[in-house]
């Protein structure tokens, strides 16, 4: 399909950020599985995370610049990118920015529409106006076309004057292959990297390779660097040799002289730096655009060490496992070749999934979440191994991925997978219910590679993320219709419940509640059932059922739809106190009492384990408040399921979320562990207490603030119809990932660009209420335009008052139509 084409100046704009609100700024540019560049707040080039593992403040000396000239022989030349900010300054010797002491533009303003991201250049004594932009696609239900491991840069300038201005850009790309932290902290790049000139249809620019790196190296590859559509009047395949910082100073003084670049004498640099220079003539007032790629190829991904006892958490195995990207490329210049043709449709087709989130009626705060925590899959926290297999950390500490496995716990509550790729959620669910499955029906919550031998080695099951991984089952097929695929995991699938009913398991006497020892995503074991399991464990219930009924299991159907009729109304019965879900603490009293796999001991000096004591457990919920306790349910009603919770107590329940979870700042609100807000920032608290009877020891992260649980209390407060609070929500977790204190694109837990922050892509349905089962569309009868992304099907649903009815209408954006599209009374 070819569509329309589009530019920077055509990008929809949900955030914009000037100022100090530029410092902390740095979009993830790069496919999903393939490592990122970072375009930062000043349009500057940071954090090269190209060589499968995280590299965050790796900012080598990598720029743009531009030449103008006018009719009076007037000259002035600078980099584009905006004024270093007071951020950029500090430092003991002077600002680490590198070439920190180049002329800049004076002015910069950032504008935003993830995956689009462009810096608005300013400065009164030039004669133009520049504006940069990056992106790379994001294309739903593609995760090859979103999985391409470039950078596209543009340069757009704009002549301010009554005269014609001649312009000169210039790329420059430092040759990074090799890359390696030291001990010390500091970056090492090998001898031995070469550039040379490369052309093809329609672009003209450098490959890079080793000549001196062993191919079986982590950091192996290539590096592509190319103009496109445009001639390329100059070029460098390297810099002048020379000390005191005189290699920058000798492409200065070249470029800035005539807006051309010249081979400087051999021997070129230690680390060569490929320069591309372009030229554009600018009539009075016209504009013109240059667009440059930068690709990478890097096949050497290792596995994570599974073992965690005396290795640093992040560690990596010997245990190569490769890179899906690579194997549909031969190098980075493959890459340059074969995207350069396909570039004006990929950005076609991201522009139009893009549009219909910006384009639609929901409030901008909530478009901003949406499409920003989407930049967690172009992040090193993901990665796709050579089979295809789509694998995650956690999050990412700086050069290394935080808590291995794809664990099940942490991945329950984002949304954007399912409803962006669910290619790559097929591929989630056959690593839990294939690889990471024991006889028993145990799932480890942290999958093992290799995973033929390694699946399911971590020898814990998390209750949370066993029953969550039954419910995105549910929704990966729902959204995919993929009845065969389910069919083939159902076998699977059922034993994973069943696993909740062995002796001495989470839900022994299968009463519908977890009465069990229940290892969860609070890295502790709860006793006795709470709110926060139940809603996932009622919720996989209802999902089973509907899921067994298409692969003619009725008996089991019949048997989980009791089960979770009875779960529901002892759940209410027991847990609804005081107007939320609480804990009802029931001790184990001893370790007979708990069955293999279900608790976990880790070895260390100060182990992360739960409550030692069985007679009196500590580091529990009890009367706790959580903000998460109706999580399960959220996300099956987003299926068209009702998990039987009484409804009254549902609406309840999140109104005390925010009455007693919400702060409106934390300048008096305890918090012993890590600190995600501060000060005068609003936002909700893991947990409160509001009887007063907070244990001596709650479980450990009561009083943090995670972004993922805040989105999943706006998606139950969305779907609840109370749009004002969960807008209000989201608006708290935003204004503190304002760009001045915090990354916009990086909401944090354990780790940079943490899987759980992706919660916030359950909004896109939560306002309509919209429920996707296969061909079939629904919503709730609001009235407004709404997104709807299911997968290849994206578009609006327009929804009407008809009288005394309701009228709705699907107009696709990309992919077929819905045939059948209803509001539910």
């Amino acid at each position: 399909m070819t569509y329309p084409e589009a530019g920077p100046a055509d990008w929809p704009v949900v955030s914009n950020y000037s100022g100090r609100r530029l410092e902390q700024i740095a979009m993830p540019v790069g496919g999903i599985g393939t490592g990122c560049i970072s375009l930062g707040g000043r349009g500057q080039l940071i954090d090269w995370e190209l060589f499968n593992r995280p590299a965050k403040g790796f900012n080598p000396l990598s720029f743009f610049v531009v030449r103008t000239q006018d009719a009076d022989g007037a000259i002035a030349t600078r980099v584009l990118e905006g004024a270093l900010s007071a951020r950029d300054r500090d430092g003991h010797l002077g600002s680490a920015v590198p070439g920190a002491g180049l002329p800049r533009f004076t002015d910069a303003v950032f504008e935003a529409a993830y995956p689009f991201g462009r810096v608005r250049l300013t400065d009164p004594a030039l004669p133009v106006a520049a504006m940069v932009s990056a992106f790379n696609p994001v294309v739903p239900g593609d995760a090859d076309a979103s999985g391409l491991p470039l950078l596209v840069y543009r340069v757009r300038l704009t002549n301010l004057t009554q005269q014609p201005v001649r312009a000169d850009v210039c790329g420059n790309v430092q040759h990074i292959v090799g890359w390696r932290k030291t001990p010390y902290g500091e970056d090492r790049i090998p001898e031995g990297n070469v550039f040379e000139a490369f052309s093809g249809n329609g672009f003209d620019g450098v490959r890079g390779y080793s000549t001196t790196l062993d191919d079986k190296d982590e950091t192996w590859g290539t590096l592509a660097f190319a103009v496109l559509g445009r001639q390329v009047t100059s070029r460098r395949t390297t810099w002048a040799r020379r000390s005191w910082g005189d290699s920058l100073l000798d492409f200065w003084d070249d470029f800035a002289a005539d807006g051309q670049v010249n081979e400087p004498e051999k021997p070129g640099a230690a680390v060569p730096t490929a320069s591309l220079a372009t030229s554009v003539d600018l009539a009075p007032g016209q504009e013109a655009e240059v667009t440059f790629l930068i690709a990478w190829h890097a096949p050497n991904r290792f596995g994570w060490q599974h073992d965690w006892a005396g290795l640093p958490q992040g560690s990596h195995s010997c245990d190569w496992v490769g890179n899906h990207y690579t194997q549909r490329f031969t190098d980075a210049a493959d890459v340059v070749d074969q995207v350069a043709p396909q570039l004006a449709d990929l950005e076609a087709a991201t522009l139009r999934y893009v549009r219909s989130i910006a384009g639609s009626d929901l409030p901008v705060s909530v478009q901003d979440a949406i499409l920003s925590n989407v930049a967690v899959l172009k992040s090193p926290t993901c990665f796709r191994i050579a089979d295809g297999t789509f694998l995650a950390w956690e999050g990412c500490n700086p050069t290394t991925g935080s808590c291995h496995g794809s664990c099940t716990h942490v991945w329950n509550y984002q949304y954007a997978l399912e409803q962006l790729f669910p290619e790559l959620a097929w591929s989630m669910r056959e690593v839990e219910f294939r690889w990471s499955l024991d006889d028993r029906g145990m799932m480890s919550f942290r999958a093992g590679l290799p995973l033929a031998t390694n699946g399911n080695r971590w020898r814990v099951g998390a209750a949370d993320g066993q029953m969550g991984a039954l419910v995105r089952l549910h929704r990966t097929w729902l959204l995919s219709g993929d009845d065969e695929r389910l069919r083939d995991l159902w076998p699977q699938a059922r034993k994973a419940l069943e696993f909740a009913w062995i002796e001495h398991g989470w839900d022994a006497d299968q009463d519908g509640l977890m009465e069990g020892c229940q290892h969860n995503t609070m890295d502790v074991e709860y006793y006795g059932p709470n709110g926060v399991d139940q809603s996932w464990y009622l919720a996989a219930l209802v999902a089973c059922a509907d899921m067994a009924i298409v692969c003619a299991d009725a008996d089991f159907a019949a048997r989980c739809a009791q089960l979770a009729s009875t779960g529901a109304k002892n759940t209410d019965e027991l847990l609804y106190v005081a107007g939320y879900y609480e804990q009802d603490v029931r001790p184990a009293m001893s370790v007979d009492n708990i069955a293999d796999g279900l608790r976990i001991r880790y070895a260390g000096e100060n182990p992360a384990v739960g409550s030692d004591d069985l007679v009196h457990p500590d580091l529990q919920i009890g009367s706790g408040c959580t903000t998460d306790q109706v999580v399960g349910h959220s996300m099956v009603a987003l299926s068209g399921l009702d998990t039987g919770l009484d409804p009254q107590n549902v609406t309840h329940a999140l109104q005390m979320v925010v009455q007693h979870n919400h702060r409106n700042g934390f300048t008096d609100q305890l918090n012993h562990l890590r600190t995600f807000a501060t000060a005068e920032e609003r936002g909700l608290i893991n947990c409160s207490f509001p009887r007063g009877d907070r244990p001596e020891r709650p479980f450990p992260y009561c009083y943090e603030v995670w972004t993922g649980l805040e989105y999943s209390a706006a998606v139950g407060l969305a779907i609840d119809g109370s749009l004002t609070a969960a807008e209000e929500v989201t608006a708290d977790v935003r204004d503190r990932y304002d760009g001045e204190r915090r990354n916009p694109f990086n909401e944090i837990e354990c780790g940079n660009h943490y899987v759980r922050s992706m919660a916030s892509f359950g909004l896109t349905h939560a306002w309509s209420g919209a429920a996707v089962r296969g061909d079939e569309l629904s919503v709730a009868p609001r009235t407004g335009r709404w997104p709807v992304i299911a997968g290849d099907r994206v578009g609006v649903v327009e929804v009407r008052p008809d009288g005394a009815a309701w009228h709705a209408t699907y107009s696709p954006v990309l992919g077929p139509e819905f045939p059948t599209v209803e509001v539910r009374s």
